[in-house]
């Protein structure tokens, strides 16, 4: 009866009677061991019982037990095929039921108990696997040891099969270079069979060392099997994705609690897996931190596990004494009187890292074969010691190694050594892990509400708030080198406000580039200004390194770097790698490094990418059109590029033939006589006049197959709604809207079918596959002309960008980047918003608040269509304030928002922005517009719950485009000599400040969620919504 109440302990420890230090006043903030536990224990005795009877009316029958047996092994590899979780499930339960049934040791039904999970790895037939290996152990104690043999090669075969947490890491597009087609997706490793597996062998791991040293060193030994001794590979032992951090550190939290105290003797083993547990958990921050994608039980799961493992690890210091750590330099004979073993601290210091494959080489085969008496055991004074550490015995024989009378000096201090060299590597551990722990808890917790703390997170902050001189830092960047140069590269973006940690990282690089070169991140350290400036010789391996970002590549032809011939040359190569569409997203900024193009080598870049992609072409001619004057009127030409865009445009017009030019023609065509209708309406008066002017030039466009909006290149034109044509509100510039009929197909298959269409096959339409049409829809367009809307396209692309990020992290966030294309001086093309209308036109319309336009609209609070509305509300108000404060956009009246059908709201119109604002600059609006009607609908109070969401998604959403900061500022400052308005000197310097770049992942929620409250129904809010009504009549 003992046994059976083992394993309820074992199962239910965890369970709804037994106390948890992170219980909060929401059950989904629980472990899900207290919300689920009990009852599949429960379910799991329902379960014995009943394929216990199967098993046992099996045997009663006149069938012989072999074949028995064998069919039941039969139907669980059969079962594992189809991938049915329940029929994989029936068949388990029975084989364990006839394993326990059976007596003596049956080695197919114990290898198919132990190995059939691996064939399926899913979630449901994992835990199916760990129940019978619970009623295994309880039933039969008897064939534990033979079935931990047969379990360790299972997981071994995970590890060579590249399975869940041994899966390789997905390569991410970077939100930086987004191309038609790519997935903007978070890619975690499916670890959640990897989860509970783990989960298992910790729960045998604390049981294992109280009842069974043969457990304990066969637990020793897998560990040794499954952690690598190489840190920062360039393909990783384990994934080191964020998703896996909690499997992680689980698995190595059970390595750290065999390791401290006397369960393993004291041995060149033990010393040796700590080595590989140190290693490990050091080889997680070789990669640039990733924002979390867990659901949020699953993140605080995987926080209390780093909370834990940091708490183990810094007791770890009590356990690394010379005398148990270094005292291991073994010269032990063997009984043939040859030398069994001889090694150093040195040796397990340093070289151990140089050790290739991390002990995961030979597979499963040697945990298989034979009983229990076939595993190593440990060795006595006079047995061989052989073997290098990837193959080093549990124990080592220790009887020599406590003759401290026979030990030299010399000895004892690369004893102490050992362990200063041991304790260095704990506190640069604790120091990262406490900084990962700090981002996840704000991550999880942006508001720091009461009942989501943990237990321990202060100890963690106040390691991590204590002091470190500068001399202590630039010792932690030389450790992190000489452990792994990829370490050391993601130092300072880890470690922040840390200048001395990237002026030695800086100079590790310059002297070794070369084992650093497969990295991007790295450049930064080798090109800077000094050494560009000094022409320094290590210059010359940037020509091989990783490909950057486009918008890095293109900073290197800015203010940001003075010109160069080696940055030219790599930053060109970069640019011709990405897809042409990936490079379409930077024309402005492309067009402008012609400024700083000292040797010509953008210039033949532009030709060679407008000759690869006819609509890029077409988009750097209008692009240059534009940037040739300095007015909208053209009376200014832009001395320093005129001459070179006006040569520019020649070469790639001139160089055009065939399809591409016949392509080139009828578009180019086909728009002048769009935008040439502001033109003909602009001598009429504006009123009816104006909009029948409008209508009959309209009518008298022709569509022709194969053209397309400037502003939607990925969607050919199919017609004209002739109806559309509506003048604007301008008087002077006669700017208006029509729509069009367009079908979206890409980019890529518009401009195949156009070039078709042009070589003569004008069924190139009807002939595309359905998969390459896309849908047909009706798109609206503003033709803008007088007003100069480069500055409405740099605000859009950063929205872009920030939609990329949020995509990529897996943020639930809403942003609309519409485009908008210039075509010449004061000419443009915009987007509409499709399903919207401007705050203020609803004003007119309803003369109602936004809320009760809310209730109106979608119903009362509590249906479910409002929840929908206020819950895509909040998503793009979040989205919208984050970039309204990065951006400082002003002019928020309620002409500039826009909220659709769906309810989400969409700012237009950046025409102030940076350092310009209404009013002489005076810069009078606050950082966020977050009117009383606006609160109204997140809730009416900063403590709501829609407010309190809305708050925390501004954080997350804050702290996933800081590390993208630098992007953002060069994208802004290829564009610093344009001359547009919202530049006024200061604009790099204010912009960086606002990213605080200097700031913790702390500090900058609290400097976020400062901004907020500091905008919270503001009274220059509501004051600057009134001057608009009494000067514009803009309703508010």
């Amino acid at each position: 009866m003992e046994r059976p109440l083992l394993l309820f302990n074992r199962v239910g420890e965890s369970g709804p009677d037994s106390t948890n230090e992170n219980q909060t006043s929401t059950l989904d903030k629980r472990p899900r061991c207290v919300i689920s536990d009990s009852s599949r224990f429960v379910s799991s005795l329902s379960l014995r019982s009943r394929y216990a009877g199967e098993v046992q009316g099996m045997a009663a029958s006149d069938t012989p037990s072999q074949a028995l047996i064998d069919t039941l092994i039969q139907d669980v590899w059969a079962a594992c095929r189809p991938n049915s979780s329940t029929t994989h499930q029936n068949a388990l339960w029975r084989a364990t039921a006839m394993l326990i049934s059976s007596p003596g040791v049956h080695r197919k039904l114990l290898n198919v108990v132990a190995w059939s999970q691996v064939e399926l790895f899913t979630e449901v037939a994992m835990m199916t696997a760990v129940e019978c290996w619970h009623w295994l152990f309880t039933a039969r104690p008897d064939l534990e040891l033979q079935f931990l043999q047969e379990m360790f090669a299972a997981w071994q075969c995970t590890v060579d099969k590249r399975l869940g947490l041994f899966s390789p890491e997905e390569e991410e597009v970077s939100p930086l270079a987004a191309y038609e087609g790519c997935e903007l997706v978070p890619k975690p490793p499916f670890i959640k069979p990897h989860d509970i597996w783990v989960q298992f062998i910790g729960e045998l791991v604390e049981t294992a060392k109280y009842c069974s040293q043969e457990k304990v060193e066969m637990l020793a030994m897998f560990l040794h099997k499954s952690l690598p001794m190489v840190v920062g590979g360039l393909e990783p032992h384990q994934n080191r994705h964020v998703a896996a951090v909690g499997v992680r550190f689980r698995l190595l939290q059970c390595g750290l609690s065999l390791l401290q105290g006397d369960v393993l003797p004291r041995s060149l083993s033990k010393n040796v897996l700590r080595e590989r547990i140190y290693c490990t958990c050091l080889d997680y921050f070789c990669g640039p931190p990733r924002c979390p994608s867990q659901r949020s039980a699953d993140l605080r799961e995987h926080i209390h596990l780093l909370i834990k493992f940091w708490q183990t690890m810094h007791s770890d210091k009590k356990y690394l004494l010379a005398s148990v750590v270094g005292d291991f330099d073994v010269s032990a004979v063997d009984s043939s009187g040859g030398v069994a073993m001889s090694s150093s601290s040195a040796t397990v210091g340093a070289d151990m890292r140089a050790a290739s494959g991390g002990g995961t080489g030979g597979g499963g085969g040697s945990m298989m074969s034979g009983g229990s008496s076939d595993f190593p055991r440990p060795q006595t004074a006079s047995s061989s010691a052989g073997g290098w550490i990837n193959t080093v015995p549990l124990s080592v024989s220790t009887n020599t190694l406590t003759k401290r009378s026979t030990r030299s000096k010399r000895q004892v201090n690369q004893g102490d050594l050992f362990v200063k060299d041991y304790i260095k590597k704990r506190n640069l551990i604790l120091d990262l892990l406490a900084v990962e722990i700090e981002f996840l808890l704000i991550w999880h917790n942006p508001t720091s509400r009461a009942e989501l703390h943990f237990q321990g997170e202060e100890m963690v902050a106040n390691w991590k708030a204590k002091p470190v001189s500068e001399r202590t830092l630039r010792d932690t960047a030389r450790l992190a080198w000489d452990i792994s140069p990829s370490l050391a590269v993601f130092l300072p973006v880890r470690l922040k406000n840390a200048d001395s940690i990237v002026k030695e990282v800086s100079r590790l690089v310059r002297l070794n580039p070369t084992v650093v070169s497969h990295i991007p991140q790295a450049l930064q350290f080798l090109v800077t200004t000094e050494t560009l400036l000094n022409d320094a010789p290590e210059l010359v391996f940037m020509l091989s390194w990783a490909r950057v970002s486009p918008v890095q590549a293109l900073s290197y032809f800015s203010r940001q770097y003075p010109p160069h011939p080696i940055t030219a040359q790599y930053a060109v190569r970069v640019l011709a790698s990405y897809p042409a569409d990936a490079v379409l997203f930077y024309i402005p900024q492309l067009v402008q490094t012609l400024r700083h193009d000292t040797m010509g080598y953008v210039v033949e870049f532009i030709k060679y990418i407008a000759k690869k992609s006819q609509v890029v072409g077409h988009q750097l001619i209008w692009n240059m059109k534009t940037n040739m004057f300095m007015d909208e009127e053209m009376q200014q030409k832009d001395l320093t590029l005129y001459d070179t865009l006006e040569n520019l445009v020649q070469n790639i017009v001139g160089t055009l033939s065939g399809p591409a030019k016949s392509f080139y023609e009828r578009e180019f065509d086909f728009f002048s006589e769009i935008t040439n209708i502001s033109g003909q309406i602009r001598p009429f008066p504006k009123g009816a006049e104006r909009k029948r002017a409008c209508l009959e030039a309209l009518s008298k466009i022709k569509v022709q197959a194969g053209c397309y909006l400037p502003s939607n290149p990925e969607a050919m034109v199919l017609d004209i709604d002739y109806k559309s044509g509506t003048p604007m509100q301008s008087a002077a510039k006669a700017p208006y809207l029509a729509r069009f009929r367009v079908r979206r197909c890409g980019i890529n298959e518009l401009e195949s079918m156009a070039l078709a269409i042009s070589d003569g096959h004008n069924s190139a339409i009807d002939q595309a596959a359905p998969a390459s049409m896309g849908v047909e829809m009706w798109q609206a367009a503003i033709f803008k002309v007088g007003d100069d809307v480069r500055q409405d396209m740099l605000a859009l692309q950063v929205i872009g960008i920030f939609k990329n990020v949020f995509q990529q992290v897996g943020l639930d966030l809403y942003l609309f980047p519409y485009r908008v294309v210039a075509t010449a001086p004061g000419c443009g093309v915009i987007e509409c918003v499709p399903d919207a209308k401007s705050r203020d036109q609803l004003g007119r319309q309803t003369d109602i608040d936004m809320y009760q336009y809310f209730l109106k609209t979608y119903g009362d609070e509590t249906t479910k269509e409002f929840q929908n509305a206020r819950r895509n509300f909040v998503r793009s108000m979040a989205a919208y304030s984050v970039v309204g404060f990065l951006l400082q956009i002003k002019d928020r009246h309620n002409g500039n928002i826009m909220l659709d059908v769906n309810g989400h709201i969409i700012h237009i119109d950046f025409g102030f922005m940076f350092e310009s604002s209404p009013g002489g600059n005076l810069g009078f609006e606050p950082d966020i517009k977050l009117t009383d009607e606006m609160v109204m609908v997140m809730g009416g109070k900063i403590e709501a719950a829609p407010f309190r969401w809305f708050t925390e998604l501004c954080v997350q959403a804050y702290l996933a485009v800081r590390p993208y900061q630098e992007a953002i500022i060069s994208l802004v400052s290829l564009m610093l000599d344009t001359g547009l308005p919202c530049f006024r000197g200061q604009t790099i310097k204010l912009l960086r400040a606002r990213f605080a770049p200097q700031s913790s992942d702390k500090e900058a929620a609290a400097y976020m969620i400062s901004i907020i409250i500091g905008s919270f129904k503001n009274i220059r809010t509501r004051t600057y919504d009134m001057i608009q009504y009494y000067q514009n009549q803009i309703p508010y």
